[in-house]
């Protein structure tokens, strides 16, 4: 099965270019540490202080509990604000017969 985690971020941080050097720097950080997981970071296009930390895997067996690295970046990202962590599962189509 596909997942995805998204780690959303309401900054408390004004600085956006020094938050935006020290999370991308942690998410290198994390891509090569969890070479299983891809990990990308957005921005909101009008809204500077939000961010969207998307994690995408494949696991067989897994229940709906957020991932290691998914807790992880949760938990680091409290010191800069508001946190919402989501986990969510591909819908795959199914054939019609």
């Amino acid at each position: 099965m596909d997942y995805l985690e998204i780690i959303e971020l309401r900054s408390s941080n004004k600085d956006y270019e020094i938050l935006s050097q020290k999370l991308t720097s942690f998410i290198d950080d994390l891509n090569k540490e969890y070479e299983n997981y891809s990990i990308r970071l957005y921005r909101h296009l009008t809204v500077e202080t939000d961010w969207s930390f998307h994690v995408h895997y494949h696991s067989r067996n897994h229940t709906a509990s957020p991932s290691p690295v998914g807790l992880r970046i949760a938990s680091a990202l409290k010191e800069f604000g508001l946190v919402h962590h989501s986990v969510w599962s591909e819908e795959k189509r199914r054939k019609k017969s």
